[in-house]
């Protein structure tokens, strides 16, 4: 059995990694890698033939998880997709959205003066529609024999609805060897979701390390920050909260978290709208599986009939109602995709307001080196969008009580629950250097065996 690092090695984004066993080769997840400015060519090749890949899993619906998988089908990639029920659903909706993204940033580059074509798309929706026929769902905690050599079973990992962590059984040469897969690892009393379900005894286990050497806040809740930072942005002062945020998990948690705050009447009502049909979509899933949210969120939804509907709220659909949104002149809240501010309606609200000095923009999750989010983040007093330079008038403020992403204790605690004397190595993987190396010095330090490895590189295990 040999395991190859092909994605996500020294770096948040693009996570894929290769298992050969005999005569049988399985991808788990195929994410697009988009740290670079060039992402679309970082990710037009792969280092195998996808005809020669028997099996895909998938852990979760995030992009940088499942974004690629539509362009591994278009070069020769016959095989099944094995997921989670939800995970089906999202990612659906996450690759439609990705073929808009890249037919905006061609249809922008087509009109630049400094080029005569745009970018070809990685894919187009018939080849996303190619992907989602190769979908086959199975249940958390319900063993699947893939064939005589491996069999599979999903185990809850919260981050996102329909998350999972993959657990492989191969039988070889005799021996029997697990191996785990973490993708992404949620965290404790994450809103709405389950917290992580501890993994079985593996021989292996390739682990994300994205928070290593990072604590969430504990400061204060996440309804706290958020009754803080509108006050502050909305009714002391007149003004406009901007929350750029993913159509699918974050937006669905600050729309719960939201909910009870004015519900229970925790502030004068502020307008919110919500600007993003992936967002609308994405809600309607966490609808149909709210069976699979956590006990407070069930029991929220059982009170309320719904979880993400109250009156100050408004789903904003077509581009005349953004546009409009732009233009209404009250206090209010708005919340459009993408976090990172790489595309999507953000981008319009950000134009707008960017040099507006009673504008705050709430970050809520983490933003990838390259991105218009990491640059803003990290103070530069000028931005470019529309090919305008344009001041940072705007607050600009961060919170990680929505992370999805466990953090360096969250992380600890998965890797604890398997014996240091029985776990053979450690793969880390999905995260930034300094983030990798304070997770493996602290694994290291209580006996485990540690690898990080590079794009790429190969283990016999």
């Amino acid at each position: 059995m040999k395991l190859t690092i092909l994605g996500a090695a020294q770096q948040v984004t693009g996570s894929m990694h290769l298992l050969q066993l005999d005569n049988y080769n399985i991808i788990v997840d195929c994410g697009l890698d988009y740290e670079k400015e060039t992402y679309q060519n970082e990710n037009l090749y792969f280092p195998f033939d996808p005809a020669a890949i028997d099996l895909v899993i998938l852990t979760h619906a995030h992009i940088d998880h499942s974004g690629n998988l539509p362009t591994l089908v278009r070069m020769g990639f016959n095989g099944q997709i094995l997921c989670t029920p939800p995970t089906a659903d999202l990612t659906e909706l996450l690759l439609l959205d990705s073929v808009n993204i890249f037919l905006s940033k061609q249809n922008k580059r087509s009109r630049s003066k400094r080029t005569k074509s745009g970018p070809e798309p990685l894919y187009l929706q018939k080849h996303v529609k190619d992907t989602v026929e190769r979908f086959v769902t199975i249940n958390f905690n319900k063993e699947f024999q893939i064939n005589n050599q491996v069999s599979l079973t999903f185990i809850p990992i919260g981050h996102l609805l329909g998350a999972a962590a993959v657990i492989l059984t191969v039988h070889e040469n005799g021996t029997i060897k697990k191996i785990a897969f973490t993708g992404d690892i949620g965290r404790k009393n994450y809103p709405l979701l389950t917290n992580p379900q501890p993994l079985p005894p593996v021989d292996y286990l390739v682990c994300e390390s994205t928070y290593g050497g990072r604590l969430h806040s504990t400061d204060s809740t996440l309804e706290q920050k958020l009754i803080e930072t509108i006050t502050e942005s909305c009714i002391k002062y007149p003004g406009r909260l901007i929350i750029p945020a993913f159509s699918i998990g974050r937006t669905q948690a600050l729309a719960y978290a939201l909910n009870k705050i004015f519900s229970n009447g925790l502030l004068p009502s502020v307008k919110i709208f919500i600007d993003s049909p992936l967002a609308g979509s994405a809600t309607e899933i966490y609808s149909k599986y709210h069976h699979l949210l956590n006990d407070e969120a069930m029991a929220f939804y059982e009170k309320n009939n719904h979880s993400f509907e109250f009156k100050e709220l408004s789903y904003v659909n077509d581009k005349r109602e953004s546009l409009s949104v732009s233009n209404y002149h009250e206090p209010c809240i708005i919340i459009s995709s993408a976090g990172m501010l790489e595309g999507g309606r953000i981008q319009d609200h950000l134009y707008y307001n960017i040099q507006n000095y009673y504008c705050t923009i709430l970050f809520i999750g983490y933003c990838a080196k390259g991105t218009l989010g990491n640059r803003l983040l990290r103070g530069d007093p000028i931005v470019r969008l529309r090919n305008r330079d344009l001041m940072v008038y705007a607050t600009i403020k961060q919170t990680d009580l929505l992370s999805g992403h466990g953090d360096h204790n969250d992380l600890l605690n998965t890797v604890r629950h398997q014996s240091s004397l029985t776990l053979k190595q450690v793969f880390l993987v999905h995260g930034e250097t300094k983030s990798i190396g304070a997770l493996a010095n602290a694994l290291q330090s209580e006996g485990y065996a540690v690898s990080i490895p590079q794009k790429g590189q190969s283990f016999e295990l």
